[in-house]
């Protein structure tokens, strides 16, 4: 967890990185050339729907695929070995994920309520990036209890749950029923892998890439493909112990953190955060569609997420993060507002007029900076517990003990 954490928050102080210089690139003299080298062909079209293949579309339907493999491992892990593997630990993050979700929703229809073309964006402001939020949360240091720092983890990962769910179900359209039937076959040839035992991961790979063709053509968007290879891959449950080293999903998952938190994030980040904002004035940013989306992040979620967690809490339905304050407890509400990877991901996907998605970035974007600012304020001046060093103490001897394994030197494929 602890490696998790930090891979995490590397990670997402390199995106907020090459997210700030894309935005410089995209307003300076080689904002042509930046373009050019993202939407120009540089592969022969893998499908008659998508054409030409770019740097871009390689990025966001190839790359993008290896990073929902990584989510889908997460979400596995989470739901068979880890923090969501029983009731009473899921019941605080699933019910803050759903608040924090269906809230920002019903604010973006509600600023864009009326206009047809625009109601498709409604999930754009429904999803939390971890990278960025656990980057922030880095910023704090000590600051940050390591509760909340779980707390948050484990309410990001069901956040991507139902972000997998919406897309897959409202942003799917021309399904090939062909291919669907391909990729079915695929993945039940990944089951059979798994329930005759097979613990190589190799077989799984090359699986992995069929599948992922075959969902491209299928008319589902093939990052899809990505979550259910994962769901496929064996693992090795020790409860209470820490992660077996002959597991194939621990092996896989630790082999890809490095490379999705340092390359494939940040490159989504810098070929997708770019917005010319020549010519855009304070009327454009305030137009019901990229208002609707900067506040359904930052009104949206604090609200969804906080009144969520404290129903969930003086109801008795869950328990209130160890060595946290309510006000705490808010900050980390404000800093799931930062939609970022996820919420840019969402919005290519809800248009297609180049206009749109690029107002929708500009939401995307202010709400997302505007709810890190402000989360991290909170957080930096929020008085700690009374019992915050007794508390951090004990989470961290239980993470010591039911912890990863002290060597993964075991190559990632055998």
């Amino acid at each position: 967890m602890r490696a998790f954490l930090e891979s995490e928050a590397a990670g997402g102080i390199i995106l907020i990185g090459a997210a700030i210089m894309a935005m410089i690139i995209a307003n300076s003299p080689f904002s042509q050339g930046y373009h050019d080298l993202l939407h120009s062909p540089v592969s022969p079209a893998l499908t008659e729907k998508l054409g030409p293949m770019t740097a871009h579309l390689w990025i966001n339907d190839g790359l993008m695929a290896i990073f929902f493999l990584f989510v889908g491992l997460e979400i596995k892990r989470e739901l068979v070995d880890g923090r969501l593997s029983n009731w009473a630990q899921r019941r605080l993050p699933v019910v803050a994920a759903a608040g924090g979700m269906i809230i920002p929703a019903l604010v973006y229809l509600a600023f864009v309520f009326g206009d047809a073309q625009l109601t498709s964006g409604w999930a754009i402001p429904a999803a939390t990036d971890i990278a960025f939020a656990i980057g922030v949360l880095a910023l704090l240091g000590s600051r940050a209890p390591t509760s909340l720092k779980l707390f948050l983890v484990t309410v990001a990962i069901v956040d991507d749950m139902g972000a997998v769910a919406i897309i897959a179900l409202f942003y799917t359209k021309g399904l090939n029923l062909a291919a669907l039937a391909a990729a079915a076959l695929v993945l039940a040839v990944m089951f059979g892998l798994n329930r005759a035992g097979v613990r190589q991961l190799w077989p799984y790979l090359i699986a992995a890439v069929l599948l992922w063709y075959a969902v491209l053509l299928s008319g589902v968007h093939a990052t899809i493909a990505g979550v259910l290879a994962a769901f496929t891959i064996p693992i090795i449950v020790t409860p209470g112990a820490p992660d077996s080293a002959d597991s194939p999903l621990h092996r896989l998952e630790h082999a890809l953190a490095g490379p999705v938190a340092f390359f494939i994030v940040p490159l989504f980040g810098f070929a997708n955060a770019g917005v010319n904002l020549s010519g855009i004035s304070l009327s454009d940013m305030l137009a019901p569609m990229p208002l609707g989306i900067a506040m359904g992040l930052f009104l949206g979620k604090q609200l969804g997420i906080s009144a969520a967690v404290w129903v969930a809490v003086k109801s008795g339905f869950a328990a209130k993060p160890r060595g946290a304050t309510w006000l705490q407890i808010y900050g980390v509400a404000l800093l799931c507002g930062i939609g970022f990877t996820m919420s840019l991901f969402i919005g290519g996907l809800a248009f297609s007029d180049p206009h749109l998605v690029d107002e929708a970035k500009l939401g995307t974007l202010s709400g997302s900076v505007l709810a890190a600012v402000c989360g991290y304020l909170v957080l930096k001046f929020a008085p700690l517990h009374p019992d915050h060093q007794r508390e951090e103490q004990e989470v961290s001897e239980e993470i010591a003990r039911d912890g990863d394994v002290s060597d993964w030197s075991d190559e990632a494929g055998r």
